[in-house]
């Protein structure tokens, strides 16, 4: 079983590398001469974020860090195991088919 990671928002900050950089694109003169952009790297997972929608820094942090959280949430929920589905009624008639038919061909 993977291990289960905190997801409440205090306990993220301690465990995460936050690194500002300028994002590209839209947004005018204030987006291209300050680092907007957040790239969030949670240190116990290896999960990388980023966020660069916004103009602001703040609601770049805000937005990356949501993104975290559930992609986080998503990580600790695990994986469902597989239900064994039954073989249609077509397709086992197929495969006796076949068998006959390798059958057949051994015997002569």
């Amino acid at each position: 079983m993977c291990k289960k990671f905190a997801t409440d928002i205090d306990t993220l900050k301690k465990e995460v590398r936050v690194n500002y950089y300028r994002s590209t694109g839209p947004g005018g003169r204030k987006k291209d001469t300050a680092e907007t952009a957040v790239r969030l790297r949670h240190i116990p997972s290896g999960i990388v974020v980023i966020a660069t929608e916004h103009r602001s820094q703040a609601w770049n942090r805000k937005l990356a860090f949501e993104r975290l959280q559930k992609k986080l949430i998503e990580l600790n929920k695990g994986k469902r195991s597989r239900i064994p589905t039954k073989k249609s009624l077509a397709a086992k008639l197929k495969i006796l088919e076949e068998k006959k038919k390798t059958g057949l061909e051994e015997e002569a």
